[in-house]
């Protein structure tokens, strides 16, 4: 018995954990949305502001698993608004990252189909929604942007972002 509630123990602490490693909730982060843009460096930017956008891009999310546009090209330095839109029937989501990143993302998204995240280089759209992304471009190389829902990214739901 001690055993198995060991085991039970550490995997509830496990799931916990990678549920609270992503903090806020995909339900409502236009709620949630801090009024204060974070200075977290990552490999692919950072947290734009959004009265520095200096352009705007749509970005439509369909069932047929793919991103309009595609690939993009960006400057290095640019911040870019993000309009993300589900044109599609089901969930989609947009996380931007390094492949490793989204590759490592998409396993705990596996596991944890209904874990709750809410990071700024991400949104996830509910059917017939919008939400935005702005982040700022600090580094220049290839990033991606993906749908990280199990079977999404899978399917082909990934894009290129190559900053110069």
């Amino acid at each position: 018995m001690y055993y198995r509630t060991t085991a039970v123990a550490a995997m509830l602490a496990l799931a916990a954990g990678a549920a609270w490693s992503h903090g806020g909730s995909h339900e409502n982060k236009a709620a949630a949305k801090p009024a204060q843009v974070s200075t977290e460096e990552h490999a692919f930017g950072r947290a734009g502001n959004p009265k520095k956008a200096t352009r705007t891009i749509q970005v439509g999310m369909d069932d047929t698993m793919h991103f309009t546009p595609g690939d993009l090209v960006l400057k290095k330095g640019e911040t870019v608004k993000f309009v993300v839109r589900n044109d599609g029937k089901i969930m989609h989501e947009m996380v931007i990252g390094t492949m490793k990143e989204l590759k490592a993302h998409a396993e705990v998204m596996r596991k944890f189909p209904n874990m709750e995240h809410d990071e700024p280089y991400m949104a996830h759209v509910a059917p017939g929604k919008t939400d935005d992304i702005v982040w700022q471009f600090t580094r220049a190389g290839e990033f991606f942007y993906a749908c990280l829902i199990p079977g999404h990214l899978e399917a082909g739901m990934i894009a290129k972002i190559t900053v110069k």
